[in-house]
């Protein structure tokens, strides 16, 4: 009894721990601290951190029972968590707000310090406090006891949940022109290391996870779950703070770009394994993903920053981990990918365009009269959030006007939609269809270097017999394939 009432209050106020976590994205604090080192108290800022680690570890050692995590856990967070209780100096007072601030950036901050200080406050010492009493549980329920090897995953812990915003501590965008090589864009040496780490980690995730249990690849799995919606979150709180390439204001946190629902998507895929998920996450979510990274947006309308800045970091980094999740339980042999079952994705993507386009009229519309202090925004002012792309094209051409849906104040461009949408749909199919062929003929080449092997070790390399069997396995692998397709 007393084991099971242990449990039950270590998944709740782990619940509520992750609840409050996320609320305090939503202040302009909680990242704000990472890129002004020379504001704020080393000690301070390196605790913050340490509780970003507790939010992946604590999960883990509570819902998946892991061991190394609830040594982690119990024996390292709690000093922490003490030190930010003592050294948090002016962490209350942040806005972003200057000096320099105009009169409308004076308005996007009262939208986004939509949390008043006392609030911030509150779910400060409240997730203080909840770190501090699931530690002590953790300790009831798997005793002072601690295996020292544990340890050899903190770092691993802490570097998973970096700050992406903590390199802008060690330059000044404002010393970069934008025709600095360091600038990231469309075909540059950086915009191909981008691609090569989005197909590496897919790459090395399958080599790593292929011939674990299935209880280890469910571990692992949700491990970097939780570490995209980690980092995924940083954004609501870097876009009120500093901003996130074009977006500053907390309407741009509204999960409408098709990647951010992913992020969700993903999620609900790896915890409850449902075929529609599956289905979802890997035609629609995996091309999507992928699908920026042939071109990242007209330059007049993307701000990326230099190589090293959150807004590319934060992109290559979420998107990158979002393709590899949308692959995983294809690649794990856990889901078979059938044509029939585009059926719902195409549909869910049909609703999340029409929701988008729709919701991107109303914000727009209302951000007519958003003021404050007796100044209203300028035309020129006024909040264009365009999820899912659907109020600005990122291509290169122009959509005539020819069909126009006028929702509010706010003139939709019909034409431009249903092209969006067809041409989206085309990527899907194009996708499943490329990556298809590509495993096919990767998993080809493995086969054949194992059994090349195989012969090698034998000492009968070059058997013409063994060379007909090494074609007809690989031609069964592709028949394997083929079906599954």
């Amino acid at each position: 009894m007393k084991v099971k009432l242990t449990d039950r209050l270590l998944r709740a106020l782990t619940g509520i721990l992750l609840a409050v976590a996320l609320l305090q994205t939503f202040t302009v604090s909680d990242y704000y601290i990472f890129n002004r080192f020379d504001q704020f108290n080393p000690a301070f800022i390196i605790s913050q951190w340490m509780k970003k680690a507790g939010l992946l570890t604590l999960p883990l050692a509570v819902y998946f029972n892991r061991k190394s995590c609830s040594d982690i856990s119990k024996y390292i967070l709690p000093p922490f968590v003490v030190i930010s209780l003592f050294t948090f100096g002016g962490f209350f007072d942040i806005t972003a707000i200057t000096e320099s601030s105009s009169a409308a950036d004076i308005v996007y901050a009262h939208i986004n310090e939509f949390i008043p200080k006392a609030g911030v406050q509150l779910l400060f010492f409240l997730s203080s406090e909840l770190y501090l009493a699931i530690c002590a549980l953790l300790f009831v329920r798997d005793g002072i006891k601690i295996n020292i090897k544990s340890l050899r995953w903190l770092p691993a812990a802490v570097a998973s949940v970096t700050p992406l915003n903590i390199f802008e501590n060690f330059f000044d965008i404002a010393d970069f022109p934008q025709d600095s090589p360091l600038r990231f864009g469309n075909y540059t040496v950086w915009h191909g290391i981008a691609v090569v780490v989005l197909f590496g980690l897919a790459a090395c995730t399958y080599l790593f996870l292929k011939n674990k249990s299935e209880g280890d690849k469910d571990k692992y799995l949700a491990a970097a779950v939780i570490i995209l919606l980690i980092q995924y979150h940083s954004k609501d709180s870097v876009i009120m703070g500093d901003g996130y390439n074009v977006y500053h204001t907390v309407f741009a946190c509204v999960p409408l770009f098709i990647c951010n629902i992913g992020m969700y998507v993903v999620a609900l895929t790896i915890f409850l394994k449902k075929k529609t998920l599956y289905a979802i996450s890997y035609f629609i979510h995996s091309a999507g993903a992928i699908s920026v990274y042939f071109y990242f947006g007209r330059p007049d309308i993307s701000d990326y920053g230099i190589f090293c800045s959150y807004s590319i970091l934060y992109f290559c980094f979420t998107h990158s981990l979002l393709f590899t999740l949308s692959l995983m339980p294809a690649a794990l042999g856990r889901y078979k990918f059938r044509h029939r079952d585009a059926v719902v994705p195409l549909i869910y993507y049909c609703i999340v365009l029409l929701l988008a386009a729709v919701v991107s009229a109303i914000v727009t519309s209302a951000s007519y009269d958003f003021s404050y202090g007796g100044y209203t925004l300028s035309e020129s002012e006024i909040l264009i959030p365009n999820y899912s792309f659907t109020q600005i094209n990122p291509l290169p051409f122009y959509v005539p006007e020819w069909v126009m849906l006028t929702v509010w104040r706010y003139r939709i461009n019909v034409l431009y939609l249903l092209g969006l949408y067809a041409f989206y749909v085309a990527i899907f199919y194009a996708f499943n269809y490329i990556l298809v062929n590509c495993f096919m003929l990767l998993r080809r080449a493995l086969k054949r270097l194992k059994t090349r092997g195989q012969e090698v070790e034998n000492g009968d390399a070059g058997a013409p017999a063994d060379d007909y069997k090494e074609g007809a396995e690989s031609e069964a692998a592709m028949t394997d394939i083929s079906k599954e397709k």
